[in-house]
């Protein structure tokens, strides 16, 4: 049958292994669903059309098997009655009969096997499908909660990133720092030295011209009868 060819892979198939190789888990567990969701209504419509050939070859069994025990006690009927002819044609039905039961018995059991493989399919679809929908959200929140997790992660390698940068930045302000110093110390050693003399020299000038406007005040003074 064809439609049990296409539906063996959801027989085998495992609903933890379809999530592992899911490079999204949270959108590709709704996929799965809609997937999932329409091949159960597939499998319905399919098993439903098998397990009516299961009742309908069970039937025909059933049917044969009674014809054989009527022509079986008409034979014996036959005998009783003394018509061995009679007896005759009716054993004859009877093993026309026998040899076409093994044929319905085993044009049966293989709708029979076909049912249950279906049935199979059905019921794993049905738990598979009651299953991811019980997980769903509990997956979804760990999509999310991964997302966030990995979000942190770049913020935490960017504040290191951050963190070297103001390291490095120490280092140049101090190398900064220590190369204005030497300049100093060098614009300092290039100075000429102080001539003591010419220092002195220019005090004792200003106390000079102090002095002199110290008289000159005096004077204005003394004019003015102040």
């Amino acid at each position: 049958m064809g439609i049990l060819e296409r539906f063996t892979d959801i027989v085998k198939a495992n609903i933890n292994e379809l999530l592992d190789k899911a490079e999204d888990p949270a959108k590709m567990i709704d996929q799965y669903l809609r997937d999932m969701t329409e091949d159960l209504a597939e499998v319905k419509r399919e098993t439903a059309g098998v397990m009516a050939e299961e009742t309908r070859t069970r039937r025909m069994v059933e049917d044969n098997n009674r014809e054989l025990e009527k022509y079986d006690g008409l034979a014996r009927k036959a005998l009783q009655a003394g018509n061995e002819d009679d007896a005759r044609v009716f054993l004859s039905k009877k093993q026309q009969l026998a040899e076409k039961a093994a044929s319905l018995q085993a044009t049966f059991d293989a709708a029979h096997a076909n049912a249950e493989k279906m049935r199979q399919m059905h019921d794993k679809l049905v738990g598979d499908i009651e299953s991811l929908n019980a997980r769903r959200e509990m997956i979804k929140a760990k999509v999310a909660v991964a997302k966030t997790q990995q979000k942190v992660n770049e913020y935490a390698s960017s504040a290191d990133k951050a963190a070297g940068a103001m390291d490095a930045f120490s280092r140049m302000e101090a190398k900064a720092d220590a190369m204005l110093d030497k300049a100093n110390a060098m614009a300092d050693l290039n100075e000429p030295p102080k001539d003591e003399a010419a220092s002195l020299e220019e005090k004792y000038q200003a106390s000079a011209a102090s002095s002199a406007v110290d008289e000159e005040l005096a004077k204005l003074k003394k004019e003015m009868g102040l």
